[in-house]
């Protein structure tokens, strides 16, 4: 006899298996449908549907952090210092809007190579997966599909850009990003500002919903450049433009690129060029370089390199950026560091 003098008939012991059998598959069964598409077609990936998924994971990822911003659950500490010596921060919100956008990407497309700058250590396993919807706004701005091997692609998240001023309340800053290079080179970029709902995106040679101003400063142009070392780089403009140059000091990467473009937030500062001249990650820059791509516009390393995308994380040469202004000449102006 069992427990309570519950005694269970074998049809009961197998009704009650098969219950919990459907439970499992309910929970999981997006997941196995996934991985079972995942290996039909592993050998190629649509660029269309990896750009809709890349919108939605940086919007979920930025859920996440706008709810823990606004919740002050924060719980600050820092991950080490960066090469300048200045404290990295992590938060709840990093490892959060991390899950969400790691595990939606990878559990959508398991055998893609997915690049994120957190690591989460605990067993927190996020079910969701895409639902291969592609919104209309996308679909009405690029028709076709464009299949390229999955073998090439190379995905750069970063689910929390402008950490420190996350923790500092400077909530302007704040985006998550995804970018998507093939052999190397960015192709899909998604800038989300969490604060403000709005999100960049472009394919490169099918579409974008961004668009560069109408004109820039090309002469004496305004340069943006990091909060964390502006002095350093407002000696390294003057060099090139002038002792009047104008410097923004702002904090994120991708707050930097759309200072560039023509988005709808007056508030957002306007720039004619962005210029690092330290060490910095390529999930920080790689989505602001397939956006500019995508519009025409330009990315490189100070020396005016292409930066790849493939491989290792780190950029070591710097970068400048700019749209509808002669970029080589503008490079050839920059002294030597």
């Amino acid at each position: 006899m069992s427990p309570m003098g519950i005694r269970l008939s074998p049809l009961g012991v197998i009704i009650f298996c098969l219950l919990g059998l459907g439970v499992i598959y309910h929970l999981y069964s997006g997941v196995i449908a996934n991985r079972i598409a995942s290996f039909r077609q592993a050998k190629t990936v649509d660029l269309r549907e990896l750009l809709a998924l890349s919108v939605e994971a940086a919007v979920l990822g930025g859920q996440e952090v706008k709810r823990i911003r606004e919740e002050n659950a924060l719980h600050e500490k820092s991950k080490g210092k960066t090469r300048e010596g200045a404290k990295e921060m992590l938060t709840t919100g990093d490892l959060f809007s991390h899950r969400k956008m790691f595990n939606l990407i990878r559990n959508t497309f398991p055998n893609l190579q997915v690049n994120s700058e957190e690591h989460d250590d605990a067993s927190v396993h996020e079910t969701s997966v895409w639902n291969h919807v592609i919104p209309e706004d996308i679909r009405n701005t690029i028709s076709e599909s464009r299949e390229v091997p999955t073998e090439s692609i190379t995905v750069w998240i970063d689910p929390l850009d402008a950490t420190q001023e996350y923790t500092e309340d400077l909530r302007q800053y704040v985006t998550t990003m995804v970018c998507v290079a093939v052999d190397g080179v960015p192709v899909i970029g998604v800038i989300h500002k969490p604060f403000s709902a709005y999100t960049a995106w472009a394919l490169v040679d099918g579409g974008s919903n961004i668009k560069a101003r109408t004109s820039y400063n090309e002469k004496s142009p305004q340069i943006i450049v990091s909060r964390s070392h502006a002095g350093k780089v407002k000696a390294f403009a003057q060099k090139a433009f002038g002792n009047d140059t104008v410097i923004i000091p702002a904090g994120g990467a991708g707050y930097k690129v759309l200072s560039l473009l023509d988005i709808p937030d007056e508030k957002h500062e306007k720039a004619d060029v962005y210029i690092h001249v330290t060490y910095i990650k390529k999930w920080d820059i790689c989505a602001g370089n397939a956006l500019l791509k995508a519009l025409g516009g330009h990315m490189t390393t100070l020396k005016g390199e292409e930066i790849d995308y493939a491989g290792s994380e780190a950029n070591e040469g710097g970068l400048v950026a700019s749209i509808n202004m002669n970029h080589k000449a503008l490079v050839d102006k920059l002294p030597n560091m």
